[in-house]
């Protein structure tokens, strides 16, 4: 039975040892590499998890406070390891899924969920150590009755997530790239790490020298 909405293969996904290496680096840090320009802060973080969430995003687009696309894209489209990301238009006046779906998402082995819309139950995803994304909470549940799309391309907070995208996410927002970039924007991150943590001991032991700043503000004047 046509159901009216595209739902494409989910996308191949990140090795497990690429991702275990992105959840030890800061978004910050991954950001940088792609010149500052990429991500947004327009999600706030729910959860009390800690660290970094990354992993292959199965994107979902529905209408606003319709949740049918996601049960479906839980069901027979998330593999464990995955993010799932849900385009729900920013919209907060319905709540696109709550405590039950978030604690399911968990339990198939999700690296987390990203909604751009709202969620409920938010006392009870507050206390759960899984990354859960949200543009905002209301107490007013979804509808289900479709139609919604599953592996299309989708705005969050505008980023553009692409189906099969590495996804992270941190207290500083969240950010998305081709799977094709990771080994490159890995060695960048790894290497801005080291050159902040001598920075940071530097400071502590009063030696950090900003003559740097004369070349920044030369540079400046035109």
């Amino acid at each position: 039975m046509s159901t009216g909405a595209r739902r494409n293969p989910s996308a191949p996904q990140a090795t497990p040892a690429l991702i275990d290496v992105l959840r030890t680096i800061q978004v910050a840090l991954i950001s940088d590499q792609l010149h500052r320009f990429i991500g947004t802060g327009q999600l706030k973080k729910y959860d009390c998890s800690t660290g970094t969430m990354a992993g292959t995003a199965v994107t979902v687009r529905v209408s606003h406070g319709d949740n049918l696309a996601v049960l479906r894209a839980l069901k027979e489209y998330c593999r464990p390891g995955d993010v799932l990301v849900i385009d729900g238009g920013g919209d907060t006046e319905q709540a696109i899924l709550g405590g039950i779906m978030s604690l399911y998402a968990r339990s198939i082995g999700l690296a987390g969920v990203v909604v751009d819309g709202a969620v409920r139950d938010v006392a009870e995803i507050r206390e759960r150590d899984f990354p859960l994304f949200a543009r905002g909470h209301i107490h007013r549940g979804p509808y289900k009755d479709g139609p919604g799309e599953i592996n299309v391309p989708v705005n969050i907070g505008g980023m553009v997530v692409m189906p099969g995208d590495i996804i992270m996410g941190d207290d500083d927002g969240l950010l998305a790239f081709n799977p094709a970039e990771a080994e490159t924007l890995i060695e960048k991150a790894l290497a801005q790490q080291a050159k902040e943590e001598a920075s940071i001991q530097a400071i502590l032991e009063n030696r950090w020298d900003l003559s740097f700043v004369d070349a920044l503000e030369a540079r400046s004047n035109n």
